[in-house]
């Protein structure tokens, strides 16, 4: 079953309901659409609560459990689903919106918020649980309200509800906020209004309000979260008050905000209505006021600074009239007019408004100027430095000089780096000692001692030199003068490449202007930063495999970060072969006589591959697997990786076997870092705990996109690189994610840029270097289930076999293969129980994996098995595991149905589309999908090709990639190499299908379907 959630405004929050797929079977109620019962795909209330039990803490599933009626639109007798995942939708031409009854939770605020929390962000919240699209809205509109409590754009107020009064922190929504707020608003989704009490209309709230009413709860709840967390138990408890403010103020921090009753309360309701109301008519006006700063003239009737006002229309950015004009009513009042009423109202509030944000406003309205203020140089340095951007967060335009916008000459510092010994590239590693000065320049004069004492003396915060305004920092200048007096100071490589990619501030008051180098240090940063172009290195001697041009670019950029002992995240799209490019590195270090040992940590699923990859690529480099009950222990462990090159491990290995951080490894290899992207998890710790001289990262994931993610994978390769979690957290994840902060955005990508290296096959560049058609084998495991029930089929047809013949022994060998292909898709396909999916086949696990980088990219996938009962379990699982809806083309679907699907497909409407083999293995069309995945084989490559020509044929305009699931250690593999061994006659020589089977003698088809020892690690 899959369970789509789903949130709905409710009364004064939200309540939860659910829809379920029943496995994709509606259950039936006999109802008609003037009069609806019950929703058919609804979850009943038991499996609601207990989906809300694992996210929600303490929730109470009695005491809030009502019957809702939902309003979605329905087709004759029936509802429409929200999503295929659910159940076949009808046409919905013709729908109208009707009311259907579901079971619903409805959810105190602090609940709604951590419910909100837990789903923000995520398709699914665990196998088989989705998040639907209304709930992903609410978790938007809880980031939108997250951002205004982080800016403390909010203030307290008292409302009156039902005869009670209650003290709330109600949101303030100015400037870029309220832009944003409106077209949120115009965004949300129509199921987010579609609940309403039984028997009751239709909702008719349209959204603003609505949208307006839920983060106003939001921000309360949030405000309030954080001021309980901060309370004592005698503050929080507290019971008597000395007056009816000092109640309120209370309620506003410690309680839910009752206030109950109070003659007392409606007094301070109207006060605050009264604080409140310059504000929200400063934020709700159709004008915005203008301060527009300019430098001093000598040429004009005023030589000083001046701050002088104008009045915009929101809707008319492009007008600008001068704010003692607007007032005094002349042609631009008029202009303005025309966009709004109360300009003299608007003028008066603002700039009252303004006047506490600026003191020199304050001034000016009491010698009754209404076109600005003249300013001294440090009422015009304090203007620039501290109001100005307060007049810009609470919603005025604020126009500055482009010397100061643009970053003009500022005091900046650099770093003059040299080695303490001879310079030499190799093995200086990141703890190398260096020294460097410190050069502080003016702009683009670099300044001495003696000339920043002269500034220092003048004690002025704006200048101008040379023609050219500047703001002096005087504890700056202070600073640089300390700094250059200091001579030469000691660091660390590491710290030098911290300072360059910019992740460490430069000296107080100054900005860091990158670090100078020569030699083999300058030679370094010049690479990172990319001012030195990275020369490709000649593939590796030993090397078995072809570099393709964009690979041993790959290689070359690896090879330099294992030269410095650098880390690197090497994070290609999928299919562009990173396994291969790190093997070249690898190799590469052997040859040069860095025979220290690497561990390569990967998902269980992808070990095969790996040691297949090293074979075939490196085959003479010692590899050996860690894994398995026969795994090297403590005592031994040690020893036998030090014989090895390299040494392939799992996570779950890599944080049980602790022994394997008493290895120091030449180099650590994570697969798939994705794993790791938690930095709480026990895997994240237990890979960042093991000692190497260079570390490497393989995600196809793009890491870029989520900030939060970033500093563990970052920290694991360069360790101390972005500080720690708290420093990071405070430094780049709440700028960018709360505040937007896009110079904490930059900050972050040249900080970490150097470090990974990522391309698409959408770059021209790598397209030129790609085939058409790119074929892959992809080597899994079996788990142990499947081991298990592998050997009992064999058992069985050696039991079956003794003393058959003809057409009985035909008959036992058929069902042998087909038996033993269906445990190597899935134990749930061999019992054909319809039981649980995850984590139970090698072959679905990496699947899985792959398939996820296909969505996160936005590609699109077709996915052939020449089981419809395999079929439908891997629509069940994809639905399941991405919350996405996956379309399946079989035998049994009537003519139309085919063409719908197809087109649904290729218009974009599913990332996956499974295929009977024999029911679309020709004839189709269908080019939108750039990638085809065999999850079983027919072992006819003809057959296959025609399979795989659905998506690589006329109209294809993007690589093709073709992934080839094999088990390893089974007759999957066996039969693979036969066939490859004769492929230049495989079509005469295996016929079709496994027919050709049957011809081989009872010992040779023991052999050929054998387990291997290895098959299940």
């Amino acid at each position: 079953t899959v369970i789509v959630l789903h949130a709905g405004v409710f009364g004064d929050g939200l309540a939860v309901w659910a829809e379920a797929s029943w496995h994709g079977e509606a259950r039936k109620h006999h109802t008609s659409a003037r009069n609806p019962g019950p929703y058919p795909f609804a979850a009943d209330a038991d499996m609601l609560a207990d989906t809300l039990d694992g996210m929600i803490a303490k929730f109470n599933r009695q005491e809030r459990l009502c019957e809702a009626a939902v309003w979605i639109p329905t087709v004759r007798d029936g509802p429409v689903p929200s999503s295929g995942i659910v159940a076949e939708s009808p046409d919905p031409a013709n729908a109208k919106a009707r009311p259907w009854r579901v079971p619903a939770y409805w959810l105190h605020h602090d609940e709604a918020v951590e419910l909100l929390g837990h789903t923000t962000g995520r398709r699914t919240v665990s196998p088989g649980v989705v998040v639907g699209d209304d709930m992903s809205y609410w978790g938007g509109v809880l980031r939108l309200a997250g951002s205004l409590v982080a800016r403390q754009q909010f203030l307290p107020d008292i409302k009156l509800v039902d005869g009670s009064y209650w003290a709330v922190w109600t949101p303030v929504l100015a400037g870029r906020d309220a832009q944003l707020f409106e077209n949120m608003a115009s965004r949300m989704p129509a199921s987010c209004r579609a609940l309403a009490m039984a028997d009751s209309p239709a909702p008719s709230a349209p959204p603003l309000e609505v949208l307006r009413e839920i983060t106003a709860y939001m921000v309360d709840q949030l405000v309030r979260d954080a001021a309980i967390g901060a309370a004592t138990g005698r503050e929080a408890s507290r019971k008597k008050f000395d007056s009816v403010h000092d109640r309120w103020l209370h309620a506003l921090r410690y309680t839910d905000g009752s206030m109950g009753k109070s003659d007392e309360a409606e007094s301070i309701r109207q006060h605050a209505d009264e604080w409140r109301r310059p504000v929200a008519a400063h934020a709700e006006s159709p004008f915005r006021l203008c301060m527009r700063l300019e430098e001093p003239d000598e040429d004009s009737d005023r030589p000083g600074w001046y701050i002088r006002y104008m009045v915009q229309p929101r809707d008319d950015p492009s007008l600008m009239v001068p704010a003692d004009a607007a007032w005094g009513g002349g042609d631009g009042a008029r202009t303005l007019e025309r966009h709004g009423r109360n300009l003299r109202e608007f003028l008066l509030v603002s700039l009252g408004q303004a006047a506490g944000i600026c003191q020199g406003v304050a001034a000016g309205l009491e010698g009754g100027g209404m076109a600005g203020h003249a300013a001294d140089t440090a009422a015009a340095h304090r203007f620039l430095t501290e109001e100005a951007p307060a007049l810009e967060q609470a919603g005025y335009v604020v126009l500055l000089p482009a010397w100061w916008v643009g970053g003009g000459a500022r005091l900046t510092a650099r770093a003059r780096v040299r080695s303490r010994g001879p310079e030499s590239v190799g093995g200086m590693g990141l703890d190398a000692l260096l020294e460097f000065d410190w050069e502080v320049a003016l702009g683009d004069h670099t300044m001495s001692v003696e000339e920043l004492e002269d500034l220092a003396r003048l004690k002025m915060p704006l200048v101008n030199i040379r023609g050219q305004w500047m703001a002096l920092d005087h504890n700056g200048i202070r600073s640089a003068i300390s700094h250059l007096k200091k001579g030469p100071q000691a660091s660390t490589l590491q710290e030098v490449v911290r300072m360059q990619a910019g992740a460490v501030e430069g000296p107080e008051g100054m900005e860091f202007g990158g670090v100078a180098a020569a030699g083999p240090v300058g030679e370094l940063l010049g690479r990172l930063d990319g001012s030195i172009k990275m020369q490709d290195a000649e593939p590796p001697e030993g090397f078995a495999g072809v570099l393709r041009p964009y690979q041993l670019r790959g290689y070359s950029w690896l090879a330099f970060l294992q030269k410095w002992g650098l880390g690197g995240c090497l994070a290609d799209d999928m299919g562009l072969g990173k396994t291969i490019q790190v093997l070249a590195a690898v190799q590469g270090g052997w040859n040069a006589g860095r025979r220290r040992p690497v561990l390569v940590v990967c998902p269980t699923s992808v070990l095969g591959n790996w040691h297949r990859e090293a074979a075939r690529f490196a085959p003479g480099l010692p590899v050996m697997i860690h894994h398995g009950p026969g795994r090297h222990k403590k005592g031994e462990f040690a020893e036998a990786a030090s014989r090895r090159a390299i040494t392939i491990t799992s996570y779950g290995l890599a944080q049980r076997d602790a022994f394997l951080g008493d290895v120091d490894w030449g180099g650590v290899i994570l697969d798939e870092a994705q794993n790791v992207k938690n930095p709480q998890t026990k895997q994240a710790m237990a890979v960042r705990a093991l000692r190497a001289d260079s570390r490497f990262a393989l995600t196809g994931t793009p890491v870029e996109n989520s900030v939060g993610d970033l500093w563990s994978i970052m920290e694991f390769l360069n360790p101390g690189l972005l500080g720690s979690q708290d420093s990071f957290r405070r430094n780049f994840l709440l700028p960018i994610q709360a505040a937007q902060d896009k110079a904490a955005a930059d900050r972050l990508r040249r900080a970490t840029g150097p470090f990974v290296l990522r391309r698409l096959k959408t770059d021209k560049s790598i397209i030129s270097d790609l085939p058409e058609k790119m074929e892959m084998k992809v080597y899994c495991g079996l788990t142990r289930e499947q081991a298990s029930l592998y050997a009992s089929v064999l058992k069985s047809m050696d039991a079956a076999m003794a003393g058959a013949e003809g057409v009985q022994r035909l008959g036992i060998i058929f069902g042998t293969l087909s038996k033993l292909k269906q445990v190597c898709n899935h134990p749930a396909h061999f019992l054909g129980d319809n039981s649980a999916t995850a984590d139970r086949s090698g072959k679905l696990n990496r699947f899985t994996e792959m398939l996820e980088e296909v969505i996160s990219v936005g590609d699109q996938a077709l996915v052939f098995t020449q089981f419809v009962q395999m079929g439908h379990m891997l629509k069940r699982h994809i639905q399941e595991m991405f919350g996405q809806e996956a379309l399946f083309f079989h035998g049994g679907l009537t003519q139309r149905k085919r063409d719908q699907t197809i087109e649904r497909f290729q218009d974009g409407g599913s990332p996956v589309l499974i295929l009977s083999l024999k029911a679309g293995g020709t004839g189709l069309n269908i080019t939108a999908a750039n990638h085809v995945f065999h999850f079983d084989r027919w072992w006819n490559p003809a057959v296959e090709n025609q399979a795989t020509d659905r998506a690589f044929r006329i109209g294809q305009t993007r690589t093709v990639q073709v992934h080839k699931f094999i088990c390893s250690g089974t007759l999957e593999e066996r039969i693979d190499e036969m066939i490859e061994r004769k492929k230049d006659i495989a079509e005469q020589t295996v016929g079709a299908g496994e027919g050709w089977l049957t011809e081989l003698s009872n010992d040779e088809l023991r052999d050929v379907l054998r387990l291997s020892a290895q098959a299940a690690g």
